[in-house]
């Protein structure tokens, strides 16, 4: 009799700190093989305790390092989703956007995210566009039309320095930009409507940094560091996760993208030997460091 009891009230107290979580939706592609977007954020979300829900914008056969693969896009599932999930109640505490697969999804997406917003569901947006001064195959300026829409809806946004240069029509330059040029990005940024804002990869004076905007306390802040020189898909997603994680953990913006940047080093620097990266991390080995 007392192990039953001891047994119920576990029970109690580990639904009870499950629904304490903030329940987060992910809208992001669904990659086949490899650990990026959806495939590198719900695991690591999950394991941080957050009940974790997934929307694929588009199925994805493989990482888009390999020469050749295969996509699908799913807008239309997505349409015939949202109805449903309003007849039936469903809600999140936050939504995490990444990519996005067609100018029309986007409208549908974003659309979505306004209404949900206005219930007071925190949208987090990652504008996935480009990197290193170049848009990604298929980016339009349409898309980036589009991503604005997204961005408008946001209470935090984290592009990379290409993606942010595109989103505010900035030129992008690679010997980077001063400290006071990359206020003025996130200005910008805040301007679209995003009310917090980071840049990612951003070479500031020479060093690079993540930087940022806080709108609860509007101050601004700078966090340098080491790149390792290896390429690995579905960093971005990495950093995304681990700060959304400990953002709804209750913790602040600029320690959070500490925790965050701090995780993607360590995930990289173990990694650094593997001879085949194009699947990206193998995030299941490691999530004890995060």
């Amino acid at each position: 009799m007392e192990g039953s009891r001891k047994i119920c009230n576990f029970a109690s107290n580990y639904i009870k700190g499950i629904m304490d979580k903030q329940q987060i939706l992910i809208i992001n592609d669904l990659c086949g093989t490899g650990k990026v977007a959806t495939a590198a954020i719900l695991p690591i979300l999950s394991y941080m305790g957050h009940p974790t829900y997934t929307l694929p914008t588009a199925l994805v056969s493989n990482t888009l390092e390999y020469a050749k693969f295969s996509i699908v896009d799913t807008t239309d599932y997505i349409k015939s989703v949202f109805p449903v999930w309003r007849e039936l109640g469903f809600s999140f505490s936050a939504i995490a956007t990444g990519f996005i697969a067609s100018e029309h999804q986007a409208a549908v997406v974003s659309e979505y995210c306004k209404q949900v917003a206005a219930e007071g569901t925190v949208i987090y947006v990652d504008p996935i566009m480009g990197d290193e001064g170049r848009l990604y195959n298929g980016v339009t300026p349409v898309t980036i039309d589009s991503m604005r829409e997204m961005v408008a809806v946001a209470d935090l946004i984290y592009p990379n320095y290409t993606e942010a240069c595109y989103l505010t029509g900035i030129p992008y330059s690679e010997d980077g930009v001063t400290k006071e040029e990359a206020r003025a990005l996130l200005d910008r940024l805040h301007e679209i409507g995003a009310k917090s804002v980071l840049i990612t990869s951003i070479p500031v004076d020479h060093q690079h940094c993540v930087v940022g905007y806080n709108h609860f306390s509007d101050t601004y802040f700078q966090l340098p560091y080491q790149e390792i020189p290896v390429r690995f898909p579905g960093t971005g997603d990495i950093f995304s996760a681990v700060l959304i994680g400990h953002l709804l953990n209750g913790e602040k913006l600029r320690e959070s993208t500490q925790a965050a940047m701090d995780a993607v080093y360590k995930l990289i620097d173990m990694n650094k030997g593997m001879e085949n990266k194009k699947n990206g991390i193998p995030l299941e080995r490691f999530l004890n460091i995060l």
